[in-house]
């Protein structure tokens, strides 16, 4: 266990992050399978804007790699433009 009190802190603050991380990556895969599931060509683009927009947010934070993000939103774009 930790001695000092700034570990203690970080210990904390390290905790609250990853539980904030968990639910933003959690409910970016949500919206990425209903995206997915989605049948209507103007439900699926706006959509997918917002799952866009929530990937480049995971980007960003490195919560997942950049390149997981251009991964994901090149194919699903690929699957709403066929639509």
């Amino acid at each position: 266990m930790a001695n000092h009190k700034s570990a203690l802190k970080r210990i904390r603050s390290n905790e609250a992050k990853r539980v904030l991380n968990r639910y933003q990556h959690k409910s970016t895969r949500t919206a990425i399978k209903r995206l997915r599931a989605a049948t209507d060509k103007t439900a699926a683009q706006e959509l997918l804007k917002k799952v866009s927009s929530m990937l480049d947010r995971l980007a960003k934070k490195s919560i997942i790699h950049k390149n997981k993000a251009a991964n994901n939103k090149s194919k699903l774009t690929k699957l709403v433009n066929a639509l």
